[in-house]
């Protein structure tokens, strides 16, 4: 797949400085040939395994290409060139965009799952069910979870040959998932429990047991640690009690119960176990767990495992950790996650550090985005006045436009727009306006400008603003003249 979309955005740049016949002759049927296929992606909900960052590089390249075939190409020749460069963006802004709802898909089917688990916690079982079989269908990544947990909702409903059905998928469909031993474990209990009635004591005994030992940590810690480690190795146990024995864990101060809960972030057998340790490691903040966060990290390739632990490090605040991340990983999603994390800290600081050393395009747009989250104003102003890159610069333009009604962010934009010459930048400088609710400032440009079709549009613009005195007064002054 990389090296298609790469071949393709080659010949873009290389049929763009052709004649209009090798143009339309090569490289406007690939690109067709690969819109089609972006589309077909979206509706199968593909996932997408490789890096579209180098995609995008490669499309700048092309468009670059592309436009210095323009400078010495004939009339028509260039305009079959431009196409060729509007086509090309569209395929980049496409696969963009899958990449995009990739992301809103995973977090989608991650909340769908969790809110599950947290319904089997309640003994809500229909509603889990609903919500586990939503994730199934949804062909998700960790759907072998989703089994399990539909397969222990319908057993406690009593609905055991369902239940049976739903284990069986597990191994058929997932021969290497790391669920398989608790689904044997959860195959057993039901057919050990056939031709009995169900019993709520069961769920009862559970809970006591846990009350029990969240006691006795608080009173005889030495007692309780070695009976939850216990409970959380028993194969017999099943997942949703040895959850809730690393919560009691978790709580903990005592170095031993750290521990073992580190040992699961670590290596636990059950992949939801294992995220939940994350989770904790990263919610009871220490610099201990911090490092031990960083040194999972290090170890670990799973990239599911990886996300978990970038999102832990933002809750714990590890600003220095996540930059770290920021700066050496190789995975351009996980960069992206770690710079999406540094925006929710406001790190604003290791953000304008990133900046000012990345070379990426796409990445230096995330970490725009990541300023404007952390509302690092003075810096988007700096990033809109000095970035070389024309799209770039305009995604900064366009995230300043975002942030109402700051006198200095309106005056940045109109000072931008008294000395931008190229007409497209002159438009979305204006919608910055605009969006900022800048009223004077934007009122002034277009009371300045001379140019027939930007002067309509901000005219057009003027007359949605509310509560601007000074643009009634402008339109009104137009009406009378």
């Amino acid at each position: 797949m990389r090296k298609i979309l790469g071949l393709t955005f080659v010949m873009a740049a290389w049929a763009a400085a052709q004649t209009p016949e090798a143009a339309w002759g090569v490289d406007l049927k690939e690109l067709i040939k690969l819109k089609d296929l972006s589309e077909q992606m979206q509706m199968k909900k593909f996932a997408m395994d490789f890096d579209v960052s180098a995609m995008m590089l490669q499309a700048d390249a092309a468009l670059k290409q592309a436009t210095w075939g323009l400078a010495f190409a004939p009339q028509q020749s260039a305009d079959r060139a431009r196409e060729m460069a509007d086509r090309a963006r569209e395929v980049a802004d496409r696969a963009r965009e899958v990449r995009e709802r990739g992301r809103e898909s995973e977090d989608r089917y991650m909340e769908l799952y969790r809110d599950g688990t947290n319904l089997v916690d309640e003994r809500r079982y229909e509603r889990a069910i609903e919500r586990f079989d939503r994730v199934i269908g949804g062909k998700w990544s960790r759907a072998d979870g989703a089994y399990y947990w539909k397969a222990y909702a319908l057993n406690k409903l009593g609905k055991r040959d369902e239940a049976l059905a739903a284990l069986a998928e597990i191994p058929k469909q997932f021969p290497q998932s790391r669920w398989i031993n608790d689904a044997k474990a959860l195959h057993v209990e039901i057919q050990q429990a056939a031709g009995r009635p169900v019993s709520p004591e069961t769920q009862s005994d559970e809970d006591l047991k846990l009350l029990a030992i969240n006691a006795l940590m608080t009173s005889e810690s030495d007692r309780a640690i070695p009976l939850l480690e216990k409970l959380i190795n028993d194969p017999k146990n099943s997942p949703g009690i040895k959850s809730r024995a690393l919560f009691v864990l978790a709580q903990s101060k005592d170095d031993r119960a750290r521990a073992i809960v580190a040992q699961y972030a670590k290596n636990g057998s059950n992949p939801d176990l294992q995220m939940r340790a994350v989770q904790y490691l990263g919610t009871y903040r220490s610099k201990d767990n911090q490092q031990t966060l960083a040194d999972i990290y290090a170890a670990n390739t799973d990239v599911t495992v990886r996300r978990a632990i970038i999102r832990s490090m933002m809750m714990s605040r590890d600003s220095a950790h996540l930059f770290n991340l920021a700066k050496s990983e190789q995975n351009a999603d996980l960069r992206r996650e770690a710079i999406h994390n540094l925006g929710m800290m406001q790190a604003t600081s290791e953000l304008s550090q990133l900046y000012a050393s990345e070379t990426n395009p796409e990445l230096k747009e995330t970490i725009i985005e990541s300023l404007f989250m952390g509302r690092a104003v003075d810096k988007l102003i700096e990033i809109a006045k000095t970035e070389k890159d024309a799209k770039v610069r305009g995604y900064a333009i366009q995230r300043l436009g975002m942030m109402r009604r700051d006198e200095k962010v309106g005056d940045t934009l109109a000072s931008l727009y008294g000395s931008e010459t190229d007409k497209g930048n002159k438009l979305q400088i204006m919608q910055a306006l605009w969006m900022s609710q800048s009223c004077k400032p934007m009122v002034d440009a277009v009371r300045n400008e001379k140019d027939p079709e930007l002067k309509t549009e901000g005219v057009r613009r003027l007359g949605q603003l509310k509560g601007c005195k000074e643009a009634t007064d402008y339109l009104m002054e137009l009406i009378a003249k």
